[in-house]
């Protein structure tokens, strides 16, 4: 039946599907029921954490912290909701998302549109369900101060999440992806690690990057990650580029590319990073998965957790039992014991 109807909202535009499934999914949300314990063979311990599946929710469909528990409830291992600001914002101008439907991607140009920190560390705080909720942290597109505004909501909103992920990755607010350079990201880093410093209880610290980074870009940013002391790496966000393969009739609109075409990029990004960084810190795979072959190739190049969210919106909530299903598959096929054996396997 979820999986109806999420075909059915398929009919609707893009952005309007997506903020009528959050409404809905909030409203089922306590009638939905647990999947019940995931196979012991998933569970992967990272970030002083225990997941009980690596499959998880990647930031963009929650983006105000609405419904982390009733999508726990559909089987994943982790939500992530965000980004979110310290202020609210309206984020760009409508239309800004765009279905591919003869590519599975997606193309976004959103904008961190959010109702602010305050609003989610509201609704953060009654959280009593369990389940493994990040937080996605970001900055507001008129800020004089990009790095404060990441501390305000770094200070705000850690202590109410299981884990903060430093968005500096996204193409839609002009400049972002500057604090990638080395210079910055160090200053970035150097500043959230000392809020940190303060916190009686120390919340794991992760880094999203993009996939649209050359060779010494990556050295950069492995040699200031290794040093700063933050638990671990997101690769990747979307991507400004745009493969010559594309089919559908949006595929030149401006903003961040996500689904199938970014499975290929971001996943080499994955194990060019893994290269670099090795096996002191975990990374979480995102980009095109779609199915549990997807996930099982981000793992083998290197990735402990993976994330997904576009293929959600094609494919439905069952998607996620059958990656689930077909990742246990991977594992039995290949003489795994368990998804941390087979991390970087593919080396």
């Amino acid at each position: 039946m979820i999986d109806f109807a999420a075909r059915a909202l398929a009919v609707l535009p893009a952005e309007a599907a997506h903020r009528t499934t959050v409404r809905l999914t909030g409203l089922a949300g306590p009638f939905l029921t647990h999947p019940g314990e995931d196979d012991p063979r998933l569970r992967v311990e990272v970030f002083g954490l225990a997941f009980p599946n690596p499959v998880g929710l990647a930031a963009g469909f929650d983006k105000n912290a609405e419904v982390p528990h009733a999508m726990a409830k559909l089987g994943f291992g982790f939500v992530e909701c965000g980004t979110v600001t310290p202020r609210p914002q309206v984020g760009n101008p409508k239309p800004r998302l765009f279905r591919l439907r003869e590519d599975g991607a997606v193309v976004n140009r959103m904008g961190f549109n959010n109702h602010g920190m305050e609003r989610a560390a509201q609704r953060l705080a009654g959280r009593t369900r369990r389940g493994i909720v990040g937080i996605n942290i970001g900055a507001n597109k008129d800020s004089a101060d990009r790095i404060a505004d990441y501390a305000e909501g770094f200070q705000r909103l850690a202590p109410l999440a299981d884990y903060v992920t430093v968005n500096v990755s996204s193409p839609n607010t002009p400049g972002l992806r500057g604090l990638q350079n080395r210079e910055e990201l160090h200053r970035l880093l150097q500043v959230l690690t000392g809020f940190r410093a303060d916190q009686t209880h120390k919340k794991p610290l992760l880094l999203k990057i993009a996939p649209d980074l050359d060779e010494h870009a990556l050295d950069d940013i492995a040699s200031v990650v290794r040093d700063a002391g933050i638990e671990g790496v997101i690769v990747s966000n979307t991507t400004i580029d745009r493969p010559a393969s594309l089919l559908s009739v949006h595929a030149r609109e401006s903003g961040g590319l996500s689904g199938k075409p970014l499975f290929e990029p971001s996943t080499r990004i994955l194990k060019q990073m893994r290269q670099r960084i090795g096996t002191r810190l975990p990374l979480i795979g995102v980009g095109g998965i779609s199915s549990g072959a997807d996930a099982y190739e981000k793992i083998r190049a290197g990735a402990s957790l993976v994330q997904l969210y576009t293929a959600l919106a094609y494919q439905g909530p069952g998607l996620v039992a059958r990656i689930k299903s077909e990742l246990l598959g991977r594992l039995a096929r290949d003489g795994f014991t368990n998804v941390s054996a087979a991390v970087g396997s593919g080396f």
